[in-house]
């Protein structure tokens, strides 16, 4: 499978949204692009070489292409495609995409986000930009990135995540959570463990006083309204849980520099930051953290 390295930490910026229509059978292009990305999804059977390597395309494909290709298509009848041309950042970590590749189940969910910049091309460009930066993450994670040696995570995890993320802010049960991720209570914690190294409820303090602190140091909400947005709305409770966790009052993680204090599950300094798996009686997670010696 051919791939392309694709930087996608900045929002693309777009030249062209359209739908092509192309053909008749037969019919040859030949073209390349020499400063521009270009992005189908395929609503028809044809045959297209990149470069000399040539890709069979059908309905529901979709392609990725990097600027300077040279591109060939032969076409088998009337051959409509959405298709974005656009200019990608530098800014982060590439990732390895295919350059084609099914969109498989997340077809329908693409084409709903292409469709909606096509439709807010060109008079809104910036929700055009947004839309087509949503279907880049979308066709980034179609398949499994192959340098991993690790397993794909499982999806009972994924949806799990998901729903700890959407309800951050909401009183959240490991027994709940795993009813909605479809698996038992303590076949998720063996699923989440192996996946993440750490507990669902560990994930869910930190994700808490990961959002905490950013809401703190980013914007000027109050700290009830802060505390309340991640979980614990009890002030005391979330005092803290901030001093456990992040090694200072609520206020005082306000008046230090942003991005102080760093990841809640790295180490810090000759310590570890542990985030025990302790639950309240009515089966809801804690948000309090302990800090154990790291371990050689």
């Amino acid at each position: 499978m051919h791939t392309v390295l694709a930087h996608l930490d900045e929002p693309p910026a777009l030249a062209a949204v359209g739908i092509g229509v192309h053909g008749p059978a037969g019919h040859v292009d030949v073209f390349s692009l020499p400063h521009l990305w270009q992005l189908h999804l395929y609503d028809y059977e044809a045959d297209l070489t990149v470069n000399g390597t040539e890709h069979a395309i059908r309905p529901g494909w979709v392609s990725l292409v990097p600027p300077g290709a040279e591109v060939r298509y032969r076409y088998r009848g009337r051959s409509p495609h959405l298709y974005v041309h656009l200019r990608l950042g530098s800014g982060g970590t590439p990732r390895s995409i295919p350059m084609v590749q099914h969109a498989g189940s997340d077809l329908a969910l693409l084409t709903v986000q292409l469709q909606q910049a096509l439709t807010a091309w060109p008079n809104t460009p910036a929700r055009a930009a947004a839309e087509v930066w949503a279907a880049l993450w979308r066709v980034s994670q179609l398949a499994p990135p192959r340098e991993r040696n690790t397993q794909a995570v499982h999806p009972a995890v994924a949806a799990a995540v998901a729903l700890i993320e959407a309800r951050l802010g909401q009183p959240l049960s490991v027994p709940e959570i795993a009813a909605a991720a479809g698996v038992s209570h303590n076949h998720l914690t063996r699923l989440f463990r192996a996946a993440t190294g750490e507990t669902v409820v560990g994930y869910i303090r930190a994700r808490r006083m990961e959002r905490a602190r950013h809401f703190l140091q980013a914007t000027t909400l109050s700290v009830p309204a802060i505390a309340a947005s991640v979980g614990i709305p009890d002030l005391q409770a979330f005092n803290k849980a901030c001093r456990r966790a992040l090694g200072a009052s609520p206020r005082g993680i306000r008046a230090a520099p942003a991005g102080t204090g760093g990841n809640l599950f790295a180490s810090c300094g000759n310590q570890a930051v542990h985030l025990g798996s302790n639950l309240r009686t009515d089966g809801h997670a804690d948000c309090t953290a302990s800090r154990t010696p790291a371990q050689a």
